[in-house]
């Protein structure tokens, strides 16, 4: 058979038109699926509790993000989706119900997890090098690079001059 026996299959204008029909449609569909499957991730992101009024919601949404989650130990009680904060929050807002202070509740929590479950700790000698660690090391450093930039840097005349005598 010849090259010229070979024909290639041409698109009619009309089944161009159908193919990007096609592939629009499939285009939707995928932006429609995610959409949906973001829309639900933020569904499962708290439990819903029965709060009395919007007065003790605000309260119990301050004091859990007041605390770190166990778990997660970068996200705050509030935000955090794990097990362990779900049952936390739980036992928080059942203590809320038995009329319990936010410093009896605190309290209990860092008795029970120490002081690393508040995002705002007391200042206490086990937690000094958590408030102050950070700006020393930053102090010692720029220091350092000071030094360091001084010796770069010296006046001409402070130094020695090859007297020539080598000859």
């Amino acid at each position: 058979m010849g090259e010229g026996s070979k024909t290639e299959p041409s698109l009619s204008p009309k089944g161009e038109w159908k193919k990007q029909l096609r592939r629009i449609r499939q285009v939707m569909a995928v932006v429609v699926i995610a959409f949906a499957l973001a829309l639900s991730a933020t569904a499962f992101a708290i439990d819903p509790l029965p709060f009395k009024d919007n007065a003790q919601r605000d309260r119990f949404q301050h004091l859990t993000s007041e605390l770190r989650c166990m778990v997660c130990q970068d996200e705050s009680l509030l935000a955090s989706n794990a097990d362990f904060a779900k049952q936390l929050r739980r036992q928080i807002f059942d203590m809320m119900q038995q009329g319990k202070s936010d410093k009896e509740i605190k309290d209990w929590l860092v008795a029970r997890y120490s002081t690393f479950i508040l995002y705002d700790p007391p200042l206490a000698p086990s937690t000094i090098a958590l408030w102050f660690g950070t700006p020393v090391i930053l102090l010692a450093g720029g220091i350092v690079v000071v030094v360091l930039l001084r010796r770069r840097t010296r006046p001409a005349g402070t130094i020695a001059e090859d007297p020539g005598d080598d000859w």
